[in-house]
């Protein structure tokens, strides 16, 4: 289980040290891809061959279905870590996710985000503003 919050700096060659706590979860295989709220999403082979059999299973015919895997599945990418536990995030991964220097690594349960932290203090600003909002919402769906 992914959980927490992690300030993190990526290099010049687009090298970001994954948590030490995550790191053998994550040697057995991982990927990385774009995600949602402009951040990346990072899974492990595992877990990423079960969203990837979910959207195989989506009718083609359906262009919001078809958008979403585009973007999910051809944005993604094999991870390998170096010896220094770190992975290397493509430029056109960098690009997407506006990451910078400063980068926060967070734990949502089944995968990472990785954001850039200028976009993760906003988006966590203003989620935490409406959370009791947002607390209600989920309320009528039983959470």
């Amino acid at each position: 289980m992914f959980i927490g919050e992690y300030n993190h700096t990526l290099d010049d060659k687009g090298r970001l040290a994954i948590p030490a706590k995550f790191r053998a979860i994550l040697k057995k295989g991982a990927v990385v891809t774009k995600g949602l709220d402009n951040c990346l999403f990072l899974y492990t082979k595992e877990q990423w061959g079960k969203i990837a059999a979910r959207f195989a299973a989506l009718p083609i015919s359906q262009a919001k279905s078809r958008a979403f895997a585009r973007h999910l599945l051809a944005g993604a990418m094999d991870l390998e870590f170096d010896n220094q536990g770190r992975i290397t995030l493509p430029e056109y991964l960098r690009q997407f996710s506006t990451l910078k220097k400063k980068v926060i690594i967070a734990g949502l349960y089944n995968h990472l985000e990785i954001w850039d932290e200028a976009n993760w203090q906003a988006y966590k600003l203003e989620t935490e503003k409406n959370s009791n909002a947002i607390a209600e919402e989920l309320g009528d769906l039983g959470i």
